[in-house]
């Protein structure tokens, strides 16, 4: 993995594409054993868990549905702190087991504003599966049930992360160069 240009900034290496699909893996097998027999509905929050949310899926071994919603906070590489919801969930989520996958948790603020939207649906449990989480910038309580990686409070790209736009098809995972 060499560093790489992604619009005007660099990026070096940090999560290699085998590093993640074993995380992926791993989450996958906890969230089988936790959920076997239940058919859980997970909900990919996009754009950024959409490769995240294939893998995760791909590697489940139990009975489960997929959906999708659009939550977008990012402009740039700093959060622009307004939630935009731009696709909306077609589901009932009533007495439904949901999770959802996030690509990263870093604020906290979107899932924040989320959560209240999808509990007052009335589901049986909601849980949040993130790849990425950043403790140290963490500023609303939400805790992630399944994390794969805890990172620095660096700007990353790559796996479905982007910025502005690009870098999302990159199978690696790079953070900002000092």
């Amino acid at each position: 993995m060499n560093s790489i240009r992604v619009h005007d900034k660099n990026f070096v290496p940090y999560l290699s594409a085998e590093d993640i699909a074993a995380k992926n893996r791993e989450l996958a097998a906890r969230i089988s054993k936790d959920y076997a027999g239940k058919r859980p509905l997970f909900i990919a929050v996009l754009n950024g868990s959409f490769l995240f949310a294939a893998d995760l899926f791909r590697n489940l071994d139990i009975e489960a549905e997929i959906s999708f919603i659009k939550l977008a906070s990012y402009k740039g590489t700093t959060s622009s702190g307004n939630v935009i919801t731009a696709i909306g969930l077609e589901e009932s989520l009533h007495d439904r087991h949901i999770i959802l996958l996030e690509d990263i948790i870093d604020t906290g603020k979107t899932m924040y504003e989320f959560l209240p939207q999808l509990e007052h649906q009335g589901p049986a449990s909601i849980r949040i599966a993130a790849l990425l989480t950043k403790p140290e910038a963490l500023k609303y309580p939400v805790k992630a049930d399944y994390t794969g990686f805890a990172i620095p409070n660096k700007f990353v790209v790559g796996y479905g992360l982007d910025y502005d736009g690009l870098g999302r098809n990159i199978p690696e995972i790079y953070q900002l160069a000092e």
